[in-house]
């Protein structure tokens, strides 16, 4: 039914929860690829004494230091390649491609309601559940992008993935995959009635400071006009933990400072200058009139 990549650096305290989680599927993967990225704990050792069935393949990396930008997306690429050839080298079939990273726990029917849903309507062509936090007991939904499918716990139908040449070494790819998927009239979706709980903060693995100041630059590098890097860098600093709007606009300005290269891809660079920009004030009118 479908394919599953992690990618994983230094992920020793989360795997096994995310092992659990995954056995627990009602609906597993035909095949689950896990990328470790040089890793200098015991996430080895972890993915070495695999007792879970030869549906399970790792494959590890050299060692590189952790980046959310460009090199994140290579990690995941490699899992995506080999899980694509081992699967046509065995025969195996499959209809969706999904990527989970090593930090989300998913509810037991996670895949399964997710694959009902593309069921119900062939024209999505990338899913995902609802991310939400546990703090101190409560669930609570991550208000950042609730109207597009996540980067953990996503579903692409096959012919979307192919169709949008599958997983690009780009950083910031799982946008670049929605807006790819939009432009040829595929429908892209979040259902906040799937559950997907992340157990650190999205960007947060090196730290936060670090993490947002990445985020400035895949703004710059992606072509977001400035207003929309501005309403990014208030909404942040209106939220727990409040500083990181800082490192955020730091990034951002580092970059037109230091003049940086951008995208090549001029309808991705048109759709963070023009249209993203006009459907996230159409968002915000639409919830000042509610």
């Amino acid at each position: 039914m479908y394919i599953l990549v992690t990618p994983a650096k230094n992920e020793a305290e989360n795997l096994p929860d995310l092992i659990k989680s995954i056995l627990s599927q009602t609906v597993k993967p035909n095949l689950w690829v896990i990328v470790d990225d040089g890793s200098t704990d015991a996430t080895p050792e972890i993915l070495a004494n695999n007792e879970f069935g030869d549906w399970i393949k790792t494959i590890r990396l050299q060692p590189h230091p952790r980046d959310i930008t460009f090199h994140y997306s290579f990690v995941c690429k490699n899992g995506f390649d080999y899980a694509i050839d081992f699967c046509t080298q065995m025969q195996i079939e499959y209809e969706f491609i999904g990527l989970i990273d090593a930090d989300t726990l998913l509810e037991n029917q996670y895949f399964e309601k997710l694959i009902d849903e593309f069921k119900t309507d062939p024209y999505i062509g990338i899913a995902s559940g609802g991310i939400y936090y546990d703090n101190e007991g409560k669930l609570e939904l991550d208000s950042v992008n609730k109207e597009y499918p996540r980067g953990t716990g996503r579903l692409w139908r096959k012919t979307c993935f192919m169709e949008t040449e599958g997983y690009l070494i780009e950083p910031s790819p799982d946008s670049i995959s929605n807006i790819k998927a939009l432009l040829i009239g595929w429908k892209v979706k979040q259902f906040k009635n799937i559950i997907a709980i992340q157990k650190r903060m999205t960007s947060s693995a090196d730290g936060l400071w670090k993490g947002y100041k990445s985020n400035g630059f895949i703004a710059y590098y992606l072509n977001k006009h400035p207003l929309l890097v501005f309403l990014n860098t208030i909404f942040y600093s209106t939220r727990n933990p409040y500083y990181v709007g800082i490192p955020y606009l730091y990034g951002y300005l580092l970059s037109i400072i230091k003049r940086k290269s951008k995208i090549r891809d001029k309808e991705i660079k048109d759709f963070f200058w023009n249209t993203r920009l006009k459907e996230l004030i159409s968002i915000n009118i639409i919830n000042i009139i509610r």
